[in-house]
């Protein structure tokens, strides 16, 4: 049974699935659809061609969907997907996809958005990510599933962050971040892999192993990075872990890659 306050602005083309409630004073548009237990709670605007996956749970002045902060759009109908059971707590904000990008902004299921964080236009977002109080993703980033973004932190427009990386609170990403790796500092360098993150999720030892031997081959200062790359491959290519982090760096992207303080910066 939906349950939607007396001073909830509701339009009556929303699509509201079973059982969502909605909280006093929210504004609800017309192009919105929430799936079954959606909880809006009170004074919270989503609008736009937004979609809410089931039992979402939104706090008070969250703001999703609204127009990207980009001079060049246009009005364009881009969209924001949400999947299913992320929590989005209070002052969030999520802007819609523009016309140059991919007309759409994604957020996974079961991610856990902290107060004051944002996502911007165009970004893809895995599933299970967190982001703390006030970290901010610019235009078009992409975050791997997992991923944990500390307070404060702030991610700079086309970067790529890969699954299961963290980053420290009050980092500035300016470059790639390989999955499984840890970045701090601003502008930030890798400090090694989230090893505590990968044995709380279950991951092999003898896998973690390896992908810390693949670590040290990749970031030494040997050879270039292509032919680093291409031994890590040889040696450690058949394990799931290390194939995530040679994939990703195989990747065209428009950033360069985060890499330890000690490291040659690498040319792609």
């Amino acid at each position: 049974m939906t349950n939607i306050h007396a001073t909830a602005l509701v339009d009556p083309s929303a699509k509201l699935g079973a059982n969502v409630e909605i909280g006093p004073y929210c504004v609800i548009g017309p192009d919105v659809e929430f799936g079954d237990g959606v909880i809006v709670h009170s004074h919270a605007v989503i609008v736009g061609h937004t979609t809410l996956g089931a039992e979402c749970k939104v706090f008070p002045f969250a703001c999703i969907g609204t127009a990207p902060q980009d001079i060049k759009f246009k009005d364009e109908p881009s969209t924001v997907t949400i999947g299913a059971k992320t929590i989005i707590r209070e002052h969030v904000t999520i802007h819609a996809g523009t016309g140059r990008g991919h007309m759409a902004t994604k957020v996974g299921a079961g991610c856990f958005l902290m107060v004051g964080s944002h996502i911007a236009h165009d970004c893809e977002v895995g599933d299970n990510v967190t982001l703390v109080n006030n970290a901010t993703l610019a235009g078009h980033v992409s975050v791997g599933d997992g991923a944990i973004l500390g307070g404060l932190s702030a991610a700079h427009q086309h970067v790529r962050i890969g699954a299961y990386a963290f980053i420290g609170g009050m980092s500035g990403i300016g470059a790639d971040v390989i999955p499984f790796g840890m970045a701090i500092g601003n502008r930030a360098n890798l400090c090694g892999l989230n090893i505590i993150g990968l044995k709380r999720r279950g991951f092999p030892r003898e896998q973690i192993h390896e992908l810390r031997q693949a670590y040290r081959m990749l970031f030494s200062n040997e050879g270039t990075l292509k032919e680093r790359l291409e031994d890590v491959e040889s040696m450690f290519g058949s394990n799931s872990l290390t194939r995530q982090v040679i994939d990703f760096m195989k990747t065209e992207s428009d950033r360069s890659f985060c890499v330890p303080n000690n490291a040659v910066t690498p040319n792609r």
